[in-house]
């Protein structure tokens, strides 16, 4: 399949629409992450339907001292990529059309929530996000949007832009595309040393820490609710060989766990990470409520999403899982 390549919003309107329309936003630099998007899109536009993929690298969510000048630009690769994997067209409009009038007086503000973590980090950022993703569904009018879980942060962004400013399209959230290495996928590897590329590993190593050690606290925890409470059950139990598991389950279950063993869990591969050659340098480690990325309780119930940012070297990249509290047997 081949895609169409539209510069102008003009050439983007004049196209005969058919059936439902999906759109996956990228910066370009194109890999099996984006086309995991493409294809996802074209299962749900259907045959009938018709895929547009975004490329621009948009200046203003690139702060002072960041690598927009030397962010990739693969634009005939990224084409070829986009049509072999289902698109219909790319659009690739230059600074100009997306910004006629220079940088935009007028801009979406993601308020508090983006201020928070990759906010922090990157001051203005999600403001300067949000105000192309808001500029992009309106040139591309799509039915529904889709969006990298890895960027966790900016889909529950655009999210509650959507829902909060009523724009009416569908947001879907892809999960992470990683290597074989567990690396996810991002257009800044490219960036990494083999040395770097080996330390880099930690983000992913952390987070999966995490996950296990919130999976074996929560099959325990499930254990323990069916070891036996009286001391008839307790003597049935031991003459099956049981009952040293019982107590190890009860005292299993009773220690700290819940976000805070998560979080050492996690902890505990981010630091021995900062003493390799080359370093891995943490900017955070955190575990938030997706609704707002505010930092969750102890008590907390229901989805959660660990999340990491590091450097190595001078490329930074991020990382994150999704984890669910309190429901036995399922950390994921």
């Amino acid at each position: 399949m081949t895609a169409s390549l539209l510069r102008t919003a003009a050439d983007l309107r004049a196209r005969a629409r058919t059936g439902r329309r999906a759109v996956v936003m990228t910066m370009g630099a194109l890999h099996e992450g984006h086309a995991t998007l493409i294809r996802t899109a074209r299962r749900i536009a259907g045959p009938e339907g018709e895929v547009v993929v975004t490329v621009f690298v948009n200046p203003l969510q690139f702060g002072a001292g960041e690598d927009l000048d030397r962010y990739p630009r693969t634009l005939d690769a990224d084409v070829e990529l986009a049509g072999k994997s289902g698109a219909d067209a790319v659009f690739a409009p230059s600074v100009d059309e997306v910004y006629p009038g220079g940088e935009p007086q007028v801009r979406i503000s993601a308020g508090p929530m983006g201020e928070r973590l990759e906010g922090a980090a990157r001051p203005g950022h999600f403001d300067g996000m949000l105000t192309v993703v808001a500029k992009l569904l309106h040139l591309t009018r799509p039915d529904v949007a889709l969006y990298g879980q890895k960027d966790a942060q900016q889909l529950a962004l655009i999210r509650r832009m959507v829902r909060d400013l009523n724009f009416g399209v569908e947001i879907v959230g892809v999960p992470t595309v990683r290597e074989e290495d567990g690396l996810a996928l991002s257009s800044r590897n490219r960036y990494l040393s083999p040395a770097e590329r080996r330390t880099a590993l930690a983000l992913s190593q952390a987070l999966f820490a995490g996950r296990d050690r919130h999976a074996a606290q929560e099959a325990l925890r499930a254990r323990a609710r069916e070891v036996p409470a009286t001391h008839a059950r307790a003597e049935a139990l031991s003459a099956i060989g049981e009952s040293r598991a019982a107590a190890d389950a009860h005292a299993v279950a009773t220690t700290a766990g819940g976000p805070a063993a998560v979080r050492a869990a996690a902890r505990l591969v981010l630091d021995e990470a900062a003493r390799l050659d080359p370093p891995l340098r943490l900017d955070y480690l955190a575990l938030v409520d997706p609704s707002d990325f505010t930092e969750i309780g102890d008590d907390f119930t229901g989805e959660a999403v660990l999340a990491v940012a590091a450097r190595v070297g001078s490329t930074r990249l991020i990382d994150n899982l999704p984890l669910t509290f309190g429901t036995f047997g399922d950390a994921s």
